[in-house]
């Protein structure tokens, strides 16, 4: 009998284009809110990164961040029966996403190096969109709009002021270049995991796809000064960083980017520096300009238009 009421509730929504229009809506905010909350956690990586100990050097601290966060993947994975099979290691995609997330570490921390962490920050981030809607478009997946077109500028914009505080930035070639390479890397991890989830799920290509990236991250660990983990403050920073900022961050993305749009994913990512400059203000007392305000404003603008159905 409940089969049957099952059933007569099924075909009424097939019937029901207007219904079926809800129901997907109401999926869709969900995965939104899901990459949102992903977004905040990474928002959390600069405020961690400050009370880091003394000596702590950027890219050690990337190679120890993606090392925690692989290692709990992979265990997390392991131990849910997600990882079944040969078949997600023989995969193509599996690599180049682990690849793209080791990138992003080398690249970004290379472009902040050369031109400065607001210059770099702001192209890496801004780019991402751009990158992740030419995926979109080469890969075949649901095409950019012009509302995605509107909304992604607008929150480009407001990264832009926010993050300079309407300040000249000075420019360098090659650190702008390096900057660009970290946004293709971050909108590649997105794109090759985008078609990962088509056949695995959310904690197989997480773990699968984070232990490759932390090993081959891993001779940093042999090279940087890791002496700042030897103190519990150091010890803390990494385990906030890999557990939350990393693992739990990037299982709630890929997650949500199963149910929408990867170009539209990336822009969702912007919440990050908006984050990272609010905790910045009420957790380390910093203040923001009435141009970065203004900026973290465009940002949410952004977000709101890009999250809101046609119609």
């Amino acid at each position: 009998m409940e089969s049957t009421r099952i059933t007569k509730w099924i075909e009424e929504i097939a019937k029901d284009q207007d219904l079926r229009s809800r129901i997907m809506k109401k999926n869709e905010a969900f995965y939104i809110l899901i990459v949102l909350a992903g977004s905040v956690l990474w928002g959390t990586t600069g405020t961690a990164q400050h009370f880091a100990p003394v000596g702590a050097s950027p890219l050690s601290i990337g190679a120890v961040r993606l090392a925690v966060g692989g290692t709990a993947l992979t265990i997390l994975a392991l131990s849910k029966g997600a990882v079944k099979g040969k078949e997600i290691w023989m995969n193509p995609n599996t690599y180049i996403s682990a690849a793209s997330v080791a990138a992003y570490q080398l690249f970004f921390f290379a472009a902040v190096l050369k031109t400065g962490v607001a210059m770099g920050t702001v192209v890496a981030i801004g780019s991402a969109p751009v990158f992740a809607g030419l995926f979109s478009m080469v890969m075949g997946r649901e095409k950019p709009d012009s509302k995605w077109i509107v909304a992604t500028l607008v929150s480009i914009i407001g990264c832009i002021l926010l993050i300079t505080g309407g300040q000249e930035l000075t420019a360098n070639v090659s650190g702008v270049l390096l900057a660009l390479a970290a946004g293709a890397a971050y909108a590649g991890y997105t794109a090759f995991s985008k078609q990962l989830l088509d056949k695995y799920s959310t904690l197989a290509v997480t773990g699968v796809v984070f232990f490759i990236g932390a090993i081959l991250l891993s001779p940093l660990l042999f090279v940087y000064d890791l002496s700042w983990l030897r103190s519990i403050q150091g010890i803390g920073v990494a385990l906030h960083l890999g557990l939350l900022a990393t693992a739990m961050a990037y299982v709630l993305f890929t997650y949500g980017l199963s149910g929408i749009p990867l170009h539209k994913a990336v822009t969702l990512s912007l919440t990050e520096p908006a984050t990272a400059s609010m905790l910045g203000v009420f957790l380390l007392k910093e203040q923001l300009s009435p141009i970065s305000w203004i900026g973290i404003a465009l940002v949410f603008a952004g977000l709101i238009i890009v999250s809101l159905k046609r119609g």
